[in-house]
């Protein structure tokens, strides 16, 4: 690449998350936009289409359907360690990689190939949750406050050095799908502030540090499930932590209930059994827990969609008294 040819950018990515990242590299890819040359995306590498729903119908990922709207160049090479998935990134000839949750470690060789390196908008603020549910562990653990690193990748996993990291505050009430979507805009923003002075050489990489690591893991379904005799005020995190995905969620005669919203209540009239109902003196419906009890604001009967649970109680008056984890 000369002083005058764009720069070019290979992105890898496949959810929501990585959306606001490559929507911001194409909407400034002229020339002056972001950089003097501009940038050339020569390729969007997403993980291979597989079905879901329950028809099993074959759905495009999120990158995927925005790259095709914005004509830009899709390969779903799957697994990079492959010879051919490295032949086709070794042909594309990128400057830069930028990477957003697109759900592989790099091997060593993608890692060398851009000269400008491979630079990843991770959404914690690293070294502290590294992995694949940051966001959800950062609401499930009590974090004050959560953000997004970009950092130069390596071939560990989320162990490269930092060049930039932007902070927020998380909600009190703010759940993981709410804080998903700023986290992925505030990811973007930082993206295109940092691109420009990496580029100049004008930040220094920052190793991690290792004694702060902590780490994540992909969460499956069942992870939602309730455990009534866990304290309200914890499982009222879990209860932001896991909406809209996976999603928590208890049993009520063989029957899955959602929950969807709720909040801890300290005080408790009498001994309750984790996991009995009963109404609260404003009408409400609470579970004890085995700590203090949970409100159940909006709450969804299998089959039936989400509800307040006050709507809920009209129709199925004998949840006031339910035992959950039945």
């Amino acid at each position: 690449m000369t002083a005058t040819e764009p720069m070019r950018v290979l992105f890898m990515g496949t959810p929501d998350f990585a959306v606001p990242a490559l929507r911001a590299l194409a909407e400034c890819a002229a020339p002056g936009a972001l950089l003097p040359s501009g940038m050339d995306i020569v390729g969007v590498v997403t993980r291979p289409d597989k079905p879901a729903g329950r028809g099993r119908q074959v759905a495009y990922a999120p990158v995927k359907q925005f790259a095709l709207e914005a004509v830009l160049p899709v390969y779903q090479p799957g697994p990079l360690r492959k010879p051919e998935a490295f032949a086709l990134l070794q042909s594309l000839a990128p400057d830069l990689i930028v990477v957003a949750a697109f759900g592989q470690i790099l091997p060593s060789e993608v890692l060398r190939l851009p000269r400008h390196g491979c630079l990843n908008v991770h959404a914690s603020l690293l070294p502290r949750w590294r992995g694949a549910s940051p966001i959800n562990a950062a609401i499930l653990a009590g974090d004050a406050e959560t953000g997004v690193t970009i950092m130069l990748m390596d071939e560990g996993l989320d162990t490269g050095p930092m060049l930039t990291d932007a902070r927020t505050a998380i909600g009190a009430d703010e759940n993981v799908g709410q804080l998903f979507d700023r986290l992925a805009t505030l990811g973007a923003d930082l993206l295109l502030r940092t691109l420009p002075r990496w580029l100049a050489g004008e930040i220094i990489p920052r190793a991690q540090d290792e004694a702060l690591a902590t780490m994540t893991r992909p969460l499956k379904k069942e992870d939602g499930r309730i455990d009534w005799g866990q304290p309200a005020s914890a499982l009222a995190r879990q209860v932001r932590a896991y909406t809209p995905w996976p999603g928590a969620f208890t049993t009520w005669n063989g029957h899955q209930v959602k929950l969807l919203a709720a909040h801890a209540v300290a005080e408790v009239a009498g001994e309750r059994t984790p996991g009995t109902c009963f109404l609260l003196p404003n009408g409400a419906l609470a579970c004890a827990c085995g700590e203090g009890a949970l409100a159940l604001d909006v709450v969804q009967l299998e089959g039936r969609r989400a509800l307040p649970s006050a709507d809920v109680l009209r129709g199925h008056p004998a949840l006031a008294d339910a035992t959950f984890g039945t």
